[in-house]
């Protein structure tokens, strides 16, 4: 095992207890991964690619599900008859349950002390979610048809169980990108964080791909299609098998180190002197420093004055008032970070959340309201078709770009891929509102995914950059972990409660918006958007040096 300047953060034991890690590596390779810090915090070692590949496979699956459901959706909310008045209930219910709820599951996360680790229990849970959220609203129609007789009453019930699906696969993959971040944040060194975070893109870019090309397959007229019921059934089966591939793989890519906060002495002395499979703390109980910190403990004092046992029992007496006054209370460089991601939700998604329905009214001139057999209304089909297209090479070109990234950072830094995005994207959205032409829309939406890549990766590389910096002012001060640290947890769940509020603001002002001026007016909003979101981005948000 190698012991670098990084693994420590700039703090370097005595060179002979260096030489006593390598021989205790040397006898056990596997067992000794991670070394732990005076602050407590565990510094893990690098990643082999593979790895963080394996890592990355959950969003891979979790944006070839979201491309499913984008595609999907309508037509199924459509074939079940969902009045137009329940909607904008539909996208509302499920953004608003994961603002409220995501930081209060960020911080049980951090606090979770499950053997199998603190994120990996959430992330297993909300997969299972995503997957039943998917089977209600793409089966619904045909399982209520299966118990139900009665026709008034199969069309409630299938209104009920499809919008019942809708909210918890929204819920569920919205929620399950806070843990996904958070667990690569714990098991991986800052190098690899920043690896990791643009595999996560990378494989983003694919899965939303892939799941565009399934939705555009005619799958009525293949041997599944006449197997299986109905073409939703078929989509079901490819996004159910492939999201179980997915999590499997990314659940087993990286182990864990569990959290270990127990109060009685006896057992935080076997823990602290124990060997375990993924990580071994033996090398830090030769270190003064470590053992003073347990001194009260072995002395039989009382728990206080050992630090671990102290911020267990302050943070299991967090309730959700202190919750939200820590988030309200945040510092004020992760609160501009979470305005400029909010500003960058908000142009993307009322962009892509009306994109297809604007390439059918206006690039194409078509009608969703026509008669079906119309003219008027087979052009806006043809339309939405194409802007399927457009989502496809939105998604490859964010794969490509979270790639090219890597080459850029040591260029332009962080500062100037975030910056790059937010411009690059506005005025990209601001031409095709005002040149809404076939060739030149599909040739723009490339920007698109250079605003997706960005959204996916700089905002939590900040958030990777203010912990390392916060790790290692502790560091230099001699300060233990104590009872105010900031979990990554909850700073990863406050950036992505982001997503769920521009979800809610747009739910709420866009669509009226858009029954007034029509569909062109979330182009040139997006644009406006973005652009905003720029300046903070240049301007407010704080870059670690």
């Amino acid at each position: 095992m190698t012991l670098s300047k990084e693994s420590f953060n700039g703090a370097f034991p005595p060179p002979s207890e260096v030489s006593k890690a390598d021989m205790d590596s040397s006898r056990e390779e596997e067992a000794v991964p991670q070394s732990v810090t005076r602050t407590g915090a565990v510094v893990p070692k690098q990643r082999a690619m593979g790895r963080l590949v394996m890592h990355s496979m959950a969003m891979f699956g979790r944006e070839f599900c979201y491309a499913v459901e984008a595609a999907f959706v309508t037509p199924v909310l459509l074939s079940v008859g969902l009045p137009k008045n329940l909607y904008s209930l539909v996208w509302l219910i499920s953004p608003i349950l994961g603002f409220m709820l995501q930081p209060v599951v960020g911080s049980a996360s951090d606090h979770c002390t499950c053997s199998w680790g603190r994120r990996r229990p959430y992330i297993l849970g909300l997969g299972l979610i995503m997957l039943l959220g998917m089977a209600l609203y793409l089966n619904g129609d045909v399982m209520i048809s299966a118990f139900i007789d009665e026709r008034s009453k199969q069309r409630t019930w299938a209104i009920v169980i499809t919008m019942l699906g809708v909210v918890l696969f929204d819920f569920a993959a919205d929620f399950i990108d806070g843990p996904i971040k958070a667990y690569l944040f714990d098991v991986c060194s800052h190098q690899d964080k920043e690896k990791g975070l643009h595999y996560h893109a990378l494989l983003t870019g694919l899965g939303g791909a892939l799941g565009y090309l399934t939705g555009a397959v005619d799958w009525g007229h293949t041997v599944l299609g006449f197997s299986l019921a109905s073409e939703f059934q078929v989509i079901f089966f490819f996004a159910a098998l492939v999201l179980l591939i997915c999590l499997t793989v990314h659940l087993y890519s990286i182990p864990e180190v569990p959290l270990r906060y127990e109060n009685e002495e006896t057992k935080l002395l076997l823990e602290v002197t124990g060997s375990y499979k993924y990580s071994s703390i033996e090398e830090e109980l030769k270190k003064s420093d470590f053992k003073s910190t347990c001194t009260g403990i072995m002395a039989g004092t009382e728990s206080e004055k050992c630090a671990v046992p102290s911020r267990t029992e302050d943070q299991r007496r967090m309730t959700l008032k202190s919750l939200l006054k820590t988030l309200l209370n945040m510092p004020s460089h992760y609160r501009h970070l979470c305005v400029s991601h909010l500003f960058g939700w908000m142009a993307f998604l009322s962009n892509m959340l009306f994109f297809t329905d604007f390439m059918g009214q206006v690039v194409y001139q078509g009608s969703p309201y026509a008669p079906h057999n119309s003219t008027l209304y087979l052009t806006y089909k043809a339309g939405v078709e194409m802007g399927c297209w457009g989502l496809c090479i939105n998604a490859i070109a964010s794969s490509v770009y979270s790639y090219l990234q890597k080459i850029l950072l040591p260029y332009i830094g962080l500062k100037g891929l975030y910056f790059i995005g937010y411009l690059l994207f506005g005025l990209g959205t601001g031409l095709i509102g005002l040149f809404p032409h076939v060739h030149s829309t599909l040739a723009l939406c490339s920007l698109f995914g250079v605003m997706s890549s960005t959204l996916y990766t700089v905002p939590f590389q900040l958030i990777a950059e203010y912990h390392r910096e916060e790790e290692s002012l502790k560091l230099q001060a001699g300060v233990e972990a104590g009872d105010h640290e900031r979990g990554k947890g909850i700073d990863c769940a406050a950036l992505t409660c982001m997503v769920q509020l521009a979800q809610i603001i747009l739910g709420v002002g866009l669509g009226f918006l858009v029954s007034i001026a029509g569909s062109a007016v979330t182009v040139i909003s997006a644009s406006t958007v973005s652009l905003i979101g720029c300046c903070f981005v240049a301007f407010r948000v704080r870059y670690v040096q």
